[in-house]
């Protein structure tokens, strides 16, 4: 739930963690008798927990190619909402699918998944054909572009949204055709984009947050920074996690977090859209914990030094508030003003992150 030290400095916290915290349980018990779907719900706590930025400790498999977009907010924030119904074992599938394409190595959760995979298979079988075929032309799509990116490296910012539109953009077009499939939605003429918006706006989130993870890792981590951008500021991206280098590295940082806020008015025109309020939840808690993660981030050296997360409470406070598109342009605003604040005008990029 929280460290008490945590929890008297925040006492408005202690509610919304427990209300979090029996919905959740609530949402476990409807899941179906079957042992494969057991297995599949099990399969997705451990391994989407390993993926969290929200635990305190997490461990990423050091073979890992790639880093698919991480579902578990998502996930967190659904189970917190609605009991578990045809499309919420459509999302666990989906995820869990995702989770082994993007597995080459690990944690024995992720053996277990690939050794068990017979579980997830017999679950997709019993979905209804739309969900079906949207989780295998996605699952298609994104095989195919990590395939790309095997052996290139990201060098210019196209190529940074390319990556992050393979490994989470597809998650956000996915996403969207369940939606459509589940009969609950209606997708707008631009929605591949505003989709893959969705996405990207929370993977370059992640990567930010993961720089001294990722950059510590032993065997050494592919790195997702575009060159475009760290390279004005070091002559190699290892450099920046050093103190004699900290005023590049949070220009450079500060650069980072300015590319991913140009998503945001695609994640609004995207939410606004939605009729659901279930889906509407699914989808705005993880982008309101996105941006109040960059405004923590941003001018921030501590991301270089260690780990910048947004407390548990205040993630149980945005799931337990977030019901409508106002909530969500309230939180928008608040975070803001609270980046705001933060912006030296001797940054570079100071008068782009206004703008």
């Amino acid at each position: 739930m929280g460290s008490l030290g945590t929890l008297l400095r925040y006492p408005d916290d202690v509610y919304p963690l427990l209300k979090m915290k029996r919905a959740i349980e609530k949402a476990e018990k409807q899941i179906p008798p079957e042992p494969h779907w057991g297995f599949c719900y099990s399969m997705l706590h451990k391994v989407s927990r390993s993926f969290s930025r929200y635990p305190a400790t997490r461990y990423r498999p050091p073979q890992r190619l790639f880093n698919v977009l991480k579902l578990s907010t998502f996930i967190a924030s659904f189970a917190c909402y609605s009991f578990i119904g045809v499309f919420d074992l459509a999302v666990c599938v989906f995820y869990l699918v995702l989770r082994a394409l993007d597995t080459v190595g690990g944690t024995k959760e992720y053996k277990v998944l690939m050794d068990q995979f017979h579980h997830v298979a017999a679950a997709f079988l019993e979905l209804e054909k739309g969900y079906q075929e949207a989780i295998e032309e996605i699952t298609k799509r994104m095989g195919a572009g990590m395939a790309k990116f095997i052996c290139q490296e990201v060098e210019t910012v196209d190529d940074y949204n390319e990556y992050c539109h393979y490994v989470a953009g597809l998650v956000g077009l996915g996403l969207s055709k369940l939606f459509l499939a589940s009969g609950s939605e209606v997708l707008l003429p631009d929605w591949e984009h505003i989709s893959s918006s969705m996405g990207l706006f929370l993977q370059k989130t992640n990567i930010i947050i993961d720089y001294l993870e990722d950059i510590n890792e032993i065997p050494k981590s592919r790195m997702f920074w575009p060159r475009k951008i760290w390279g004005k500021y070091a002559d190699k991206l290892e450099d920046l996690k050093y103190e004699e280098n900290s005023t590049k590295a949070v220009h450079c940082l500060n650069e980072m977090v300015t590319n991913a806020l140009t998503h945001i008015e695609d994640c609004f025109k995207y939410m606004a859209a939605l009729r659901d309020p279930s889906i509407f939840r699914f989808c705005a808690i993880p982008q309101i914990m996105a941006i109040g993660t960059l405004a923590l981030c941003y001018n921030n050296v501590q991301v270089f030094r260690g780990v910048v997360k947004l407390r548990r409470g205040l993630t149980a406070k945005v799931i337990d508030r977030t019901k409508t598109m106002a909530d969500v342009y309230g939180a928008f605003y608040d975070f803001s003003c609270m980046l705001k604040t933060k912006v030296d005008k001797n940054d570079p990029n100071s008068s782009m992150t206004l703008s």
